[in-house]
């Protein structure tokens, strides 16, 4: 049985940091590209950041880019989403997916390529 667990989130001011975690079991994950997506009330489901298998590869959307650093640890079948200058805007459930690999590309942006996801942890920014 595949369980991918997030960890991590909590309340925290503008402009500190999180690191979420997110841990898979049931699953190789170091086959498994790795995506981070958030979603607020009221909106859709947002990519913001995935990793290839291997790490070598990584993707961010612009609005976080330079802000959120992803790796992985695939001895410890776990990826990180490390978040940096936190914004109110950035304040949402954020949710960790393993998807097939299917090499360079925007792909990694839809959720409809991911076949495992974890129930999310919450991010809360205050002003």
């Amino acid at each position: 049985q595949v369980q991918v667990v997030e960890s991590g989130g909590g309340s925290v001011q503008a402009g500190g940091s999180l690191r979420l975690s997110c841990a898979a079991s049931g699953l190789p994950m170091s086959n498994y590209c790795m995506g981070w997506f958030r979603q607020a009330p009221g909106s859709e489901r947002e990519g913001v950041a995935a990793i290839s298998p291997g790490g070598m590869t990584t993707y961010y959307a612009d609005s976080v880019n330079g802000r959120f650093t992803i790796s992985r640890d695939n001895a410890k079948n776990t990826v990180y989403l490390l978040i940096n200058s936190l914004k109110p805007e950035d304040s949402a459930m954020y949710y960790c997916a393993a998807a097939h690999w299917r090499g360079l590309g925007t792909w990694w942006r839809s959720e409809l390529n991911y076949r495992y996801w974890g129930q999310g942890t919450q991010v809360t920014v205050s002003s």
